[in-house]
């Protein structure tokens, strides 16, 4: 319930996106910000080396690099993407992604 809150609390602020989320050794980790009927926001935080196998979506989705450095394989075009760099994964194309350094990332998806 907490988490709600602190969400709540962001509405009509300025918040730097990035540091909502920490990075875990060996670990991938999610926050969902928003999750509705139409689509989602959710930051994720990669250890370098850990992996998103690959995987395909019925909606489109934007991924917004925040931090770090990833490759992204796109129906087998690898791709990849630092700080302030984005891609398009289509839908139902599958894709998955590496942190080749620790990376943050926002993903938006719009159903």
């Amino acid at each position: 319930m907490k988490e709600k809150e602190e969400l709540k609390d962001l509405s009509g602020r300025s918040f730097e996106i990035d540091r909502l989320l920490d990075y875990q050794n060996g670990a991938v980790v999610s926050r969902t910000l928003i999750d509705r009927e139409t689509g989602t926001l959710t930051l994720f935080a990669l250890d370098k080396g850990q992996t998103i196998s690959e995987h395909t979506t019925p909606y489109d989705a934007l991924v917004v690099i925040l931090d770090g450095k990833a490759k992204i394989t796109i129906s087998g075009k690898e791709i990849k993407l630092e700080a302030g760099e984005s891609t398009l994964m289509p839908a139902n194309e599958p894709h998955a992604l590496e942190a080749v350094e620790k990376f943050k990332m926002l993903l938006v998806m719009i159903r």
